[in-house]
C-alpha cells in the first residue's frame, strides 16, 4: 500500500533533492498566479478594454449620424448564410431622406434583409455621407469588455500553466541527474560485497 505524505518536499530529510525543493516552491507560485494574478490581469485587461470601447463608440457617435429614411430599392428576402445560423443580414440599398435646409438626399446604405420598397428604415452615415454600421452601443461595449478580459485571464492562466510544465520538465532532469551523480558515489559501495 502506498501512502503519501504532504508537504515532504518542504521538510529537511535525506532524500529530498534540491530539485524537489524548487518544484514545490514553483506549486506554490503557480497556485497564487493562477489564483491572483490571471483574475487581476483579467481585471486589468477588462478595465483597459472597456475604456478604449467607450472611447471609440463616443467618437463614432459624434462622427455618425442617423436618419430616418425611405428605402427606394427592395433588399433580399433572405442571403446566403453560414450553415446553422438564423442571423439578420445587412443589405446595401438606395434610400431617400430629408435634410432640414439641404432638401431631399439619396445614397447607398445597410438595411435590414426582407426590406422593402417604401418601407422606412433608420440608417446610419458618417460625415463623408457614406452608410456605416450604428456605433456600437453599452450591450456591445461590456461585451468587448468581457471577451478581452477572459482572454486576458485565460491567455495568462495559459502561460503560467506552460511555464510551470517546463519547470517541472526541467527540475526532474535535474533530479535524475543528482540522482545518477550520488548513485555513481554509493553504488560500488552496495555491489561490492556481491562481487
Amino acid at each position: 500500500m502506498r501512502t503519501r505524505v504532504r508537504g515532504w518536499r518542504w521538510r529537511h530529510n535525506p532524500l529530498r533533492r534540491r530539485s524537489d525543493l524548487v518544484e514545490a516552491w514553483t506549486a506554490l507560485a503557480v497556485a497564487v498566479l493562477l489564483c491572483v494574478g490571471a483574475p487581476l490581469v483579467g481585471a486589468v485587461a477588462g478595465l483597459w478594454a472597456h475604456e478604449r470601447a467607450r472611447a471609440v463608440a463616443t467618437v463614432q457617435r459624434a462622427e455618425r449620424h442617423m436618419v430616418r429614411a425611405v428605402v427606394l430599392g427592395d433588399a433580399p428576402e433572405q442571403l446566403p448564410s453560414v450553415e446553422g445560423t438564423d442571423q439578420e443580414h445587412a443589405y446595401r440599398t438606395d434610400v431617400r431622406w430629408t435634410e432640414p435646409g439641404k432638401g431631399t438626399r439619396t445614397a447607398l446604405a445597410r438595411v435590414p434583409a426582407g426590406t422593402r420598397a417604401g418601407d422606412r428604415v433608420d440608417v446610419w452615415f458618417d460625415r463623408h455621407g457614406r452608410g456605416v454600421p450604428p456605433p456600437p452601443d453599452e450591450v456591445a461595449v461590456w461585451q468587448h469588455t468581457v471577451t478581452v478580459g477572459l482572454c486576458g485571464a485565460a491567455g495568462t492562466a495559459g502561460a503560467v500553466l506552460l511555464c510551470h510544465g517546463v519547470v517541472r520538465r526541467v527540475a526532474l532532469r535535474h533530479r535524475l541527474a543528482e540522482w545518477e551523480q550520488e548513485w555513481s558515489r554509493t553504488g560500488p559501495d552496495w555491489t561490492r560485497g556481491r562481487a
